[in-house]
């Protein structure tokens, strides 16, 4: 599966950064990506901090890895944690 990584910075509340990819089918449209990236930030206590195409921007597209293509094919989307992430 060909998969679409989109390199995303967001400020936590308490002003440091969370560096996190999301990564998706190549062929979801970048709002949806957008959508999972804040439905991430959700889960990781961090929901209504600023998203926008800015903080999460396309990258590169690559060939999923095994563990990646499953959760994206279970939930849409795999979330690669980073900096900051936990």
């Amino acid at each position: 599966m060909e998969c679409a990584v989109y390199d995303t910075y967001v400020t936590k509340r308490d002003g440091k950064t969370m560096h996190f990819d999301v990564i998706v089918d190549s062929s979801t449209p970048h709002e949806k990506a957008l959508e999972y990236g804040k439905e991430y930030l959700k889960d990781a206590g961090q929901d209504g901090q600023k998203m926008t195409q800015e903080e999460c921007q396309f990258c590169h597209v690559q060939e999923a890895p095994k563990i990646v293509e499953e959760n994206i094919q279970q939930n849409g989307y795999f979330i690669q944690k980073m900096e900051g992430c936990p």
